[in-house]
């Protein structure tokens, strides 16, 4: 018999919430201590009622073995938070396209192939930020074959970001004249982002821990996965600095968030100071 959400059951036990958390922490990489208690015993209780499940250990067997994942999918999207803006932390960007990118091509023939990915891209302004800094402010842009990729856990901000469509928050550190160039309104305080833009980028639903989801993605050129691996614990940081140093390209670089250090996840990198940014290199294999 279903339930309803005010009669949803009581904050999980402490040996469930440790059990849970395990869980999570296996299947998506993701980290919830004590301190979050209150954020997981909510989400945990709403889907459960949705699912019509009484009994957390009931709930648990359908997180683990419901064949079509559907359940965990919709959980992880509850679980994620998803705000970002077009041109958040743009000096990053500014590094990308006046001295990262000069330095990957170096030695590069035109016509090559250049490989960007977004990893937790959330509903796509870090991308198309990325597609618009190459289209307007780097010199070499029609030279070679572009690739971008993003990529994120959750199933509706990917829609979201394929759809294009933002509000004006998104969009308040965009200057005019780019909004004016790459988008059009579609309603009142909403707008969408141009198709030739939309169908530059591949998204794709990526669980970053799953080796299987992440094998496609190598000889990568340049990395951006900034303000995700905060949600991770120490050793989910390590495993995943790993899988990007191996989804690099040798001599490709990767870009974190402002608060995150690559020197407390990885030894593998090389730090390399810009004079907007600090980016980590993978090293040319000797």
């Amino acid at each position: 018999m279903a339930i309803s959400p005010e009669d949803a059951p009581p904050g999980l036990t402490p040996q469930d919430y440790a059990e849970f958390c395990d869980f999570l922490r296996d299947r998506t990489g993701l980290s919830y201590t004590e301190a979050k208690r209150y954020y997981v015993d909510r989400r945990v209780a709403a889907r459960m009622a949705a699912a019509g499940v009484e009994r957390f250990p009931d709930y648990l067997n359908l997180l683990r073995f419901q064949a079509s994942g559907e359940e965990l999918q919709t959980l992880v999207n509850l679980m994620t938070v998803n705000e970002t803006y077009f041109f958040r932390e743009k000096y990053q960007f500014d590094c990308l396209v006046h001295d990262v990118l000069d330095e990957v091509v170096q030695g590069r023939p035109k016509g090559e192939r250049l490989r960007i990915w977004s990893a937790g891209c959330s509903t796509g302004e870090e991308p198309y930020s990325i597609a618009i800094m190459l289209l307007e402010y780097w010199s070499k842009v029609d030279d070679y074959e572009i690739e971008l990729y993003a990529s994120d856990i959750d199933s509706k901000v990917l829609a979201r970001a394929q759809e294009g469509v933002y509000e004006e928050r998104a969009l308040q550190m965009l200057p005019a004249e780019l909004r004016e160039k790459y988008f059009s309104p579609v309603g009142s305080g909403r707008w969408q982002i141009m198709q030739e833009l939309r169908e530059s980028i591949d998204f794709s639903r990526i669980n970053i821990v799953e080796p299987e989801d992440v094998r496609p993605f190598r000889d990568i050129d340049v990395i951006f996965c900034r303000n995700l691996l905060i949600y991770f614990d120490d050793l989910g940081r390590r495993e995943a600095a790993a899988m990007f140093f191996d989804a690099l390209a040798p001599c490709g670089f990767i870009a974190l968030g402002h608060s995150e250090s690559m020197s407390r996840m990885s030894s593998l990198y090389i730090p390399r100071r810009f004079p907007d940014a600090i980016l980590y290199q993978k090293p040319r294999a000797k």
